[in-house]
């Protein structure tokens, strides 16, 4: 739906600054997002680590003439101190400064200006959900949000035109943008809601505006801005202060209390499995081997349905839908037919190593325009490695209400914005538009998936970025398997959602907004993979990246990194890598200092950034008290490299039995930074908490933090899994009876002392699985149920006891992951979560999913 700017600027309040005519369809906050600039209006916002008005000279060279921007922030614009985040973007400076210094913006661009641009971008949305008198499901809770969202706009999309939120924009940025899609089509509105502290429901609420509510379920996620989990159920029951129903489990007390305490005036559908009185009384649940069949009484009606599911969660979740639909007045047959067919969410998108130099980012689950745009967003993010080419390969769009004609346009439009350069179309309807994409791309369509797969185009792909993208029905999974390289049965598998999770709760912790945050990557990201953290970590703005060795650095820059990327063990013979690729090396003594600026002069480089190590009690590197004065000298002697920051390292932050110690560290480093600093007129950074310390100690968190373990999900004051981001898994190659006192493996040492069921799986000690796990002092999780280790772990298979599982060859087998958490094989070792993250072997593929 289209607005006026003029409209706009009523709508929300703002002072209007320019003349140019503009018509609006698209909101945008990311500047990475963007797809069409002429119709775009980029809400500049401002965060605690960054700020949009900075990527206004960057927008303005793409298109976007229409900003929203907060008072203060406006004077930066008139003054001409925007900063460039590149020289590509200079002539875009030049322009934008000279059209300001003039006031001159009759024909050029609009600045809205308010007070709060967030706040602006949320009336905005109000304002635009107040055009619709249409049922609008409003859905909030701890976890299930996103499942029951999609589940049911599979229930019901088949009768209705639907707008629901994209993946999970359920925050106070993604829901405005979620409400913006609401347009005149739309019959039904599903959208999330999920806050993370107190307050945060009421903005989420005007915006929504829910006729119907749904309370998945209360959980400990984000729990650590609220008091109690009371607490926390009361703000999300803001959401449905003046919804005419609301659906929530009745069997649940602390739900029942709270939604009693909230005084709702609206109907409440609250199922039960154990009181016949409620308003859907779940009279049977019976789980099979591969489905649950669930028997239900509903305005005594009695009927029942199945589903393809097994785990208590769905079957919560598909509650949840139930009592939706049978509100909606959806027939009790169709509830029937359409559940026996509820699909899977995947709430991933996959990033693969393909056939023939090819990455594969695997989105084959569903397809809408939402989808789309998102996945083409990650897609584009993820092409800008140099010689890869971006494909896309595209089934029909099932089921949006639109016509062929207007929905592909839509489509051909944002395959043009982001720069395709391959389509694969599949499908009838994307076929009978083909015209309509541009005839700059290489196109190929095909009526059906089979037909493309029997093609020899799949063969033809090389060394590009493929994104693959359909609706379930045209098993696109297929053509993802024959698109991925197929090395080897075990995977470790990183949840980069997770991990941005883990830098938030982290961030969270920060005393100032302003304190700086370096994120480790050694170690090839602690097992994880450099090149994919250091890429997302980089698309979060963390500050610095830290890596061992100067090649580390090198590789990061090479495939496009380029975040500030600190050496922690820089070596002498790497000099000229570091400078080449702008590694800022740690020093921490006299020889490797001296070493280093006689390099830098024989280069001819001036003010290289250092980081200078004290040595404050761990007594492994850094320059000693003593040190200081002559360290001074002989800095402000040369002009070859600059001090940018001092800093140094905790010995045992984690536990409080060293805390007195601890204090002692802060103390001699805060003598030695500022006996550093008062020697130096620009600003030297200084740091000294590591994961543990920011948290333990926020007094010392100074002008940054180093975020190590902690990043990856483990808590190193306890061991506990903050989100866990790697899972290691393979799956069963073979099974075998073997009888009672006969031994499996190497030496014989894995004694049988019944008979038993041995299975073999494509893991051992070259992969990183340690020998002294084997002979039963571990287990591995088959199906949900432990399968210890047998005998002897071998160097690339292992056997495991498998007598008392429902399993088959082909089955999964999960080495460590959310159920099993890494830290049970850290403690069977008697070692540190990190040891066996950064023991998986190079060999072991990763694969890469965002939530």
């Amino acid at each position: 739906m289209s607005y006026a700017i003029e409209s706009i600027a009523q709508s929300i309040g703002a002072r209007r600054v320019g003349e140019y005519e503009a018509t609006i369809d698209w909101l945008l906050t990311d500047s990475r997002s963007l797809s069409f600039p002429e119709e775009t209006l980029f809400f500049a916002l401002t965060t605690k680590r960054n700020s949009g008005v900075r990527y206004i000279p960057e927008l303005y060279a793409r298109g976007v003439r229409n900003f929203v921007v907060s008072e203060e922030e406006f004077k930066q614009v008139e003054n001409g101190e925007l900063r460039i985040e590149s020289a590509m973007q200079d002539d875009a400076q030049l322009i934008l400064n000279s059209q300001l210094s003039t006031l001159n913006f009759s024909s050029t661009l609009n600045f809205l200006i308010v007070p709060n641009p967030l706040k602006a971008l949320q009336k905005l949305a109000e304002v635009h959900r107040e055009r619709f008198n249409i049922p609008v499901i409003g859905i909030t809770g701890s976890n299930g949000k996103t499942i029951v969202k999609e589940w049911l706009h599979q229930l019901l999309s088949p009768d209705r035109c639907i707008v629901r939120s994209p993946r999970s924009y359920n925050s106070q940025i993604g829901v405005p943008l979620s409400v913006w899609q609401l347009s005149e089509e739309a019959e039904l509105g599903i959208f999330e809601a999920g806050i993370s502290e107190m307050g945060e429901m009421g903005a989420l609420k005007r915006m929504i505006k829910p006729s119907i509510g749904i309370l998945t379920n209360i959980g400990g996620a984000h729990q650590e801005n609220f008091f109690s989990l009371q607490e926390k159920c009361m703000e999300k029951l803001t959401l449905f202060k003046d919804c005419d129903v609301v659906i929530y489990d009745g069997d649940n007390e602390l739900i029942s209390n709270c939604v009693a305490k909230s005084m709702l005036t609206a109907r409440e559908i609250a199922w039960s499995r154990t009181d016949i009185e409620r308003p859907l009384y779940i009279s049977r649940v019976t789980k099979k081997e591969d489905h649950t069949v669930i028997a239900y009484r509903y305005l005594n009606m009695d009927n029942t349905f199945c589903i393809p599911f097994i785990d208590d969660a769905s079957i919560e979740n598909v509650l949840n839908c139930l009592a939706a639909c049978l509100y909606l007045m959806t027939p009790a047959d169709q509830i029937t037919e359409r559940m026996a067919r509820l699909e899977p969410i995947a709430m991933r998108l996959e990033v693969k190593e393909g056939k023939n130099n090819c990455l594969l980012i695997n989105d084959s689950y569903n397809s809408d325009l939402a989808s789309l745009d998102i996945a083409l967003d990650f897609l584009v993010r993820r092409s800008e490695k140099k010689g890869l080419k971006r494909t896309l390969i595209l089934s029909d769009i099932l089921e949006t209400g639109q016509s062929t004609a207007t929905l592909y346009r839509r489509v051909a439009q944002l395959v043009q914005s982001r720069g395709i350069d391959k389509l694969i179309g599949v499908g009838p309807e994307i076929s009978s538009c083909a015209a309509r994409f541009d005839d700059g791309i290489e196109r190929y369509f095909f009526p059906n998936t089979e037909a493309l797969l029997k093609s020899e185009l799949l063969k033809s792909l090389h060394s590009e970025v493929i994104l693959i993208k359909g609706s379930r029905v045209f098993n696109f999974d297929l053509v993802s398997e024959a698109l991925e390289l197929k090395v080897h049965e075990t995977i470790l598998e990183v949840n980069l959602g997770a991990m941005v999770e883990n830098l938030n709760h982290y961030r969270s912790m920060l005393r100032h907004p302003e304190t700086k945050m370096i994120c480790m990557v050694k170690a090839s990201a602690y097992g994880a993979g450099s090149y994919e953290i250091a890429k997302t970590l980089q698309e979060h703005h963390v500050d610095y990246l830290a890596v061992a060795v100067a090649d580390e650095g090198s590789e990061l820059r090479k495939a496009g990194i380029t975040s500030s990327i600190i050496i922690m063990d820089p070596e002498l013979t790497a000099f000229k890598t570091m400078f080449d690729y702008k590694l800022e090396p740690e020093v921490y003594n006299f020889h490797l200092l001296d070493a280093l600026i006689k390099a830098a002069e024989k280069e001819g480089i001036t003010n290289f950034p250092i980081h200078v190590k004290l040595d404050t009690g761990m007594h492994r590197l850094g320059f000693e008290a003593e040190d200081i004065p002559l360290l001074i000298r002989r800095l402000k002697n040369q002009n070859a490299v600059i001090p940018r920051s001092v800093f140094s390292h905790f010995v045992g932050s984690d536990s409080p039995q060293f805390d007195a110690f601890t204090r002692q560290q802060i103390e001699l480093f805060e003598k030695g930074s500022q006996e550093l600093q008062a020697a130096f007129s620009h600003k030297i950074l200084r740091h000294i908490c590591n994961t543990a310390g920011i948290e333990r100690f926020p007094g010392a968190q100074f002008d940054m933090v180093r975020l190590g373990i902690g990043l990856y999900g483990v808590s190193p004051i306890d061991n506990s899994i903050i989100h866990n981001v790697s899972t290691l898994k393979t799956t069963i190659l073979q099974i075998r009876d073997v009888p009672e006192e006969d031994t499996v493996g190497y030496s014989r040492m894995g004694h049988l002392i019944r008979p038993s069921r041995i299975a073999a799986i494509p893991i051992g000690y070259a992969d990183g699985l340690n020998r002294h796990l084997g002979r039963g002092n571990a287990y591995c999780l088959v199906n949900g149920k432990k399968a210890p280790y047998v005998g002897n772990i071998c160097m690339d298979v292992c056997m495991i006891d498998v007598t008392d599982i429902d399993c088959r060859e082909g089955d999964q087998a999960i080495i460590f992951g959310d159920d099993l958490p890494i830290t049970v094989l850290s403690d069977k070792l008697d070692t540190i979560p990190y040891e066996v993250l950064t023991s998986i072997s190079t060999r072991v593929k990763r694969v890469y999913y965002q939530d």
